[in-house]
């Protein structure tokens, strides 16, 4: 059975989402408050558009919200986002919510309502930069390539075998260490009692030829 998504506003970035949803074999169904907004989302082939507020339950109801695995809140407006959420939530009992905002500073509140994953373009581009620039002073500092040294980044997907694990219960090779953590925002230096969660990038620095057997490790591919 394909996976339900609801979106709810949104222009471009909705627009864009729903597509690679679709395409990806997921089943999407959009909420849109503007008509020419609707037109022009109506244009992409097995998506089902309705026209209306996404804050009114009658107009979730039409949606058929009840039936969505994921629902994504995407408004320019935050509070909208976070009544479209907690109307998903507790009303229709959608499994996941996700919230765009607009201001950082809403995050924590937003969570403590009990939406599930929020979203903060700028947090998200601030961390890419930080993340960048992270990588470039290692690659300044350390020689890469040269046949000492090799770094690596390490995507740790939902169903990754060393996900809810301590560092020190991961059995990696002697050779290579893990030497940050890139989760979200944050920038970390893992113990041996670090916990690696889902989302997460690891920074690998590995000497010799382990550094595939420690991908294999952390990844199960």
């Amino acid at each position: 059975m394909k996976t339900k998504v609801l979106l709810v506003g949104g222009r471009t970035k909705t627009k864009s989402l729903a597509a690679s949803l679709i395409q990806k074999g997921y089943q999407v169904t959009v909420i849109n408050n503007f008509y020419e907004d609707c037109l022009m989302l109506a244009q992409i082939d097995k998506l089902r558009v309705i026209s209306g507020d996404g804050t009114k339950p009658f107009v979730l109801e039409d949606a058929s919200a009840s039936e969505a695995d994921i629902a994504i809140a995407l408004t320019s407006k935050d509070e909208d986002n976070l009544v479209i959420c907690e109307l998903c939530k507790k009303k229709f009992h959608v499994k996941k919510t996700v919230a765009l905002v607009s201001d950082s500073r809403k995050t924590n509140f937003f969570y403590k309502m009990g939406i599930d994953s929020v979203v903060c373009a700028i947090t998200v581009v601030t961390g890419i930069i930080e993340q960048q620039a992270f990588m470039e002073k290692i690659s300044s500092l350390v020689p890469i390539g040269e046949g000492r040294v090799n770094i690596a980044e390490i995507p740790i997907s939902e169903t990754a075998p060393v996900v809810g694990k301590k560092l020190w219960e991961i059995n990696l090779p002697k050779q290579v260490i893990v030497g940050c953590i890139l989760r979200g925002d944050t920038t970390m230096v893992p113990r041996g009692d670090t916990r690696i969660l889902a989302g997460d990038m690891l920074i690998l620095i590995s000497s010799g030829k382990q550094e595939l057997a420690a991908i294999k490790e952390l990844t199960g591919r």
